[in-house]
Formats: C-alpha cells, sequence, structure tokens
C-alpha cells in the first residue's frame, strides 16, 4: 500500500533541499570569487639595461604570479598584446619604469598590473593602454553583469523545452532557434543598446547563439534521454560549473587552478573568452574558444538526434487473467 506525505512533510523537504543547494551554491560562487589573484599571468619584461633585475624583483615581490617572457623590442611587446599573448609588458626606462597594458583582456589584470608595477617603481609610472578597454564599460562590470542572464535563459529554456515540449524533433528545432533568436537579440543589447561590448554586431550575435546552442542542446539532449536527473546533470555543469569559473569578472589565469583552464573549456569560459576577444582584439586567439564552442553544440545536437531517433517503450502487457472474456454463446 502506497502512502501519501502530508503536505507540511512535502514542504519541508523542499525547503531543506532548496536551502543546502543554496549552501553549496553560494559558498562555490563566493569562494572562487574570492581566491581570485594572479595566477602565471602572461608579463613580458622588454630587453633593456636593467630587465634582468626587474625580471627578479618582479619575481621575489610576487611569487607564482606572473609568467615572464622577455621581448626584444616595445614594439614587438605591443605586437604580443595585440595578439593576446601577454596582458602587459613591463619597459626600464632611465630614472623609471614603464607599463603597456591591454586592459580589453581584463580590466582586473590592468589594475593589478598598474599597482604592481607602481610597487616596483617605487611611486607612479607612465601607463600605455596599447589595446584599451571599451570606454563604455572600462571596469568590465557592465559585460559580467550582461552576460549572466544569458546562462541563467539558457537553463530557464532547456527545462521548459523538456517539460513543455514532447517530440524530440521539435525540441531540436526550438533549440537551434532560440539560439538564433537569443544570438540575435542579445547582441543588439549588449553591442548598441548599452554599449558594453564592442565589435561587430554580427560576430557578436554568433558568438552568443554559439553559447546558447551548446548550452541548451546539452542540457535538453540530456533531459531528453535521462529525464529531470539529465537535467541536473547539464544545469549544473553548464552554470554552477560553468559561470564562476568562466574567468570574465577577472581573468582565467586569476581563479583558483586548475580551476580556471578547466573552465576556458567549458561553453560560458569559451564564450567570455571569445567576447574578449572578437572586438578589441580582431579575433586573435578565437581558434580554441570557437572549436570548444562547436564541440559542446555538436554534443548536445548529438544528444537530441539520439533522444529523437529512441523508440517510444512499448506498453506494458496486460495481465491474461485481466483480459475481458468473451460472452457465451446463447
Amino acid at each position: 500500500m502506497s502512502s501519501t506525505a502530508s503536505p507540511r512533510a512535502e514542504a519541508r523537504t523542499v525547503l531543506i533541499i532548496v536551502a543546502i543547494v543554496q549552501f553549496v551554491i553560494g559558498g562555490w560562487f563566493s569562494w572562487s570569487a574570492s581566491r581570485a589573484e594572479p595566477r602565471d599571468v602572461p608579463v613580458l619584461v622588454v630587453a633593456a639595461p636593467g630587465a634582468e633585475q626587474l625580471t627578479e624583483r618582479l619575481r621575489e615581490a610576487a611569487p607564482g604570479a606572473y609568467a615572464v617572457k622577455s621581448a626584444a623590442t616595445a614594439e614587438e611587446a605591443d605586437a604580443a598584446l595585440r595578439d593576446r599573448e601577454a596582458y602587459g609588458a613591463l619597459l626600464p626606462v632611465s630614472g623609471g619604469l614603464e607599463l603597456h597594458l591591454a586592459s580589453a583582456a581584463s580590466p582586473t589584470v590592468a589594475q593589478t598590473l598598474t599597482g604592481q608595477a607602481q610597487e616596483l617603481a617605487g611611486g607612479p609610472v607612465r601607463v600605455t593602454d596599447v589595446v584599451p578597454a571599451d570606454a563604455d564599460d572600462p571596469h568590465g562590470a557592465g559585460l559580467s553583469t550582461g552576460f549572466l542572464p544569458l546562462l541563467i535563459t539558457a537553463v530557464i529554456a532547456a527545462l521548459l523545452f523538456v517539460l513543455k515540449v514532447r517530440d524530440a524533433g521539435a525540441r531540436l528545432l526550438g533549440a537551434v532557434g532560440f539560439a538564433v533568436v537569443s544570438g540575435l537579440l542579445s547582441s543588439l543589447m549588449l553591442t548598441h543598446l548599452s554599449g558594453v561590448l564592442p565589435g561587430n554586431y554580427f560576430v557578436n550575435a554568433g558568438i552568443v547563439a554559439l553559447l546558447e546552442l551548446a548550452m541548451v542542446s546539452v542540457i535538453t539532449g540530456l533531459g531528453s534521454l535521462v529525464g529531470p536527473p539529465g537535467i541536473a546533470v547539464g544545469a549544473v555543469l553548464m552554470f554552477v560549473v560553468g559561470n564562476p569559473l568562466s574567468g570574465l569578472a577577472s581573468a582565467p589565469e586569476m581563479l583558483p587552478q586548475p580551476f580556471g583552464a578547466i573552465g576556458q573549456f567549458l561553453p560560458a569560459g569559451a564564450a567570455a573568452t571569445l567576447l574578449r576577444t572578437a572586438g578589441p582584439f580582431d579575433g586573435a586567439g578565437a581558434g580554441g574558444p570557437v572549436l570548444v564552442l562547436a564541440v559542446w553544440a555538436l554534443i548536445g545536437l548529438g544528444l537530441l538526434y539520439a533522444s529523437s531517433r529512441r523508440r517510444p517503450a512499448q506498453a506494458a502487457p496486460q495481465d491474461p487473467s485481466a483480459a475481458p472474456r468473451p460472452a457465451a454463446a446463447h
């Protein structure tokens, strides 16, 4: 005999589960954000009198914080910054120190490097921003805030596709359609209306569409094949894990390792890097993030296709004894 829990017991179960989930997610998000600091951040030191001493002083002042390489000239260093091979370059000059930055790569890293250079110089330093952050969003806060709804709505869309759309083929079309519409509208908002995302409208729309397709298709595909547990696994992987490790609020090198590196292999991290790369850096270093997003999108579409090809479960055979008997002939 099956028993049904009382409404109070059901409410108690719900509040306990949600409270535990809130505790875990809140702790994970806050822990990853509070541990942000430089970890092997690529930095260049331009060859000049005093360059070797400067390199040693930098390593001693911040052990493990910077991966220091040398550049022959200031022009070579600036080219490396434009190619996203480094975040900044230190130039020893007579009587002081100069700092060249690519703040568009990460305003947080740029601020950190500026403070580090001033500490090494013992006072103000001349700063040249080779690839400046967008004037409408100099600290990157607008892009970070605008990026979060892209992830949340992808999870919501996938949940609704699984729960409200019965046909697997229709779910596949819905995931693709949502990605396209989301890319066009989100790029309109971020690129033109709020102005926090520099670059070409259609390029940014394509990046957002690829992000949404990767997330929605994977979550919807897992939900279609496995049910609610699949939705949970997909949402945790794509949002709970992916968002804090995206590095958009700081940089992948600012996150605890190996988490920062792992985040770049998830859709959120790849898209965050790609959005920063597409406009200010003319796509330099975009190959890796594009590949990551494309692979996740193909995985998701494959899951959706597999669910559409799966045959519905056959109805269980009835008990012969329970079958109606033909009426006796008179």
